[in-house]
């Protein structure tokens, strides 16, 4: 069932102006949980991992949320908070992640040929997913928010805003700028390794059109 965002926007938000926080962050979670989940999941590949990350955002949350000042919407908000809890668990010293290497990738069936695009195949989208799991962390949540949260880039800016001040709308342009042109560098990376892995020829589909690695989300 799709989430009604702005009533649940106006929920929280109506909630936080009564001053009753516990409700706000029941409502939140009950909301936004599965996809902020889904989110860290996608970005720790540990489950227990996970499982921490997520109690540390419900945590940041709880704390968090007398402070918010609604420059942005709760869900970005919610995200940078989802970020900042999965950037504190990778880097303690116990939380290294052995990186993804081909070997893991699924044995490529040998087909006969057909009708169906290549990429609509289960075994090759089993194999997008992998190629797509061996990215760094952070180009793994710049594709989940990007393309499979389709937030605008002025919200993904918002998210992965690095310093602990908010931003200038300067400085928030340029950082969505940067964000772009990383997306773009990753987007041809991914289409290489599906190349290199005999997924897609390379004159057989454009870039932009490469399952799980296009751009669907809104421009700005």
């Amino acid at each position: 069932m799709a989430i009604d965002r702005e009533r649940l926007e106006r929920d929280i938000r109506e909630l936080c102006l009564r001053k009753d926080m516990g409700r706000a962050v029941e409502r939140a979670l009950q909301g936004y949980g599965m996809e902020i989940m889904r989110l860290i999941a996608s970005v720790l590949h540990n489950p227990e991992q996970a499982k921490d990350a997520f109690s540390l955002f419900c945590e940041s949350l709880l704390k968090g949320l007398p402070g918010f000042r609604w420059e942005s919407s709760f869900r970005t908000w919610a995200y940078r908070l989802a970020r900042n809890a999965c950037y504190q668990l990778m880097h303690t010293p116990a939380a290294r992640e052995t990186p993804v290497t081909s070997s893991a990738f699924p044995e490529q069936p040998q087909w006969h040929r057909s009708d169906t695009r290549p990429w609509q195949r289960t075994s090759v989208k089993e194999r997008f997913r992998a190629l797509r799991d061996s990215l760094e962390p952070e180009e793994r949540m710049l594709l989940m928010l990007r393309v499979d949260q389709r937030l605008s880039w002025t919200e993904v800016a918002r998210i992965m805003w690095d310093l602990d001040e908010p931003p200038t709308e300067a400085a928030l342009g340029r950082k969505a700028t940067a964000l772009r042109q990383h997306f773009q560098r990753v987007k041809t990376h991914l289409r290489t390794m599906a190349i290199e892995q005999g997924l897609i020829e390379q004159e057989e589909v454009p870039s932009s059109e490469t399952p799980s690695v296009e751009e669907e989300g809104p421009s700005p």
